[in-house]
């Protein structure tokens, strides 16, 4: 399945998060949501990220702006990621991997000349409208929070 792109509804989001409540994306109608997915909890680039986005939260707040992080791993890895790292972030598990597919973001992937399935690292920007603004694909960590953040206080 292709990635939806800026104009497209957002494909809708209800997951269980970090702490066992459900999230959907309807509940932050009226607000600008970022949501990112990342491969796996507590792995050097995902960590980063995720660490990276709680330490702009304020400005992300600032800017109207929620932040979801999604991956499969399930609630209770998310709580002792979030825990060990002081995450402030939502992280919701989509252990099987709808939203995953909604967004094309599951797909074959390619590391140490192996070939599997996993999750791309990608970013999307949705506006108060419920629409996605902005697409990152195949995202780099390095200055990636920093470039979605701008992307936030622009729109």
């Amino acid at each position: 399945m292709s990635q939806p792109a800026p104009g497209d509804n957002a494909p809708e989001i209800s997951l269980p998060r970090d702490g066992g409540e459900t999230v959907t994306l309807a509940q932050y109608a009226g607000q600008k949501v970022v949501v990112y997915f990342y491969p796996r909890d507590d792995t050097p680039g995902c960590t980063k990220e995720a660490v990276g986005f709680t330490e702009r939260a304020s400005d992300f707040a600032a800017a109207n702006t929620v932040v979801l992080g999604i991956s499969k791993d399930t609630v209770a890895k998310h709580d002792k990621f979030r825990d060990k790292h002081n995450l402030s972030v939502v992280l919701l598990s989509d252990a099987e991997g709808d939203v995953c597919e909604r967004y094309g973001v599951w797909g074959e992937k390619q590391m140490y000349g192996k070939t599997f399935m996993g999750i791309e690292r990608a970013t999307f920007l949705i506006d108060t409208e419920g629409r996605i603004a902005q697409v990152w694909p195949k995202v780099k960590v390095p200055g990636h929070v920093d470039a979605v953040l701008n992307a936030a206080q622009a729109l």
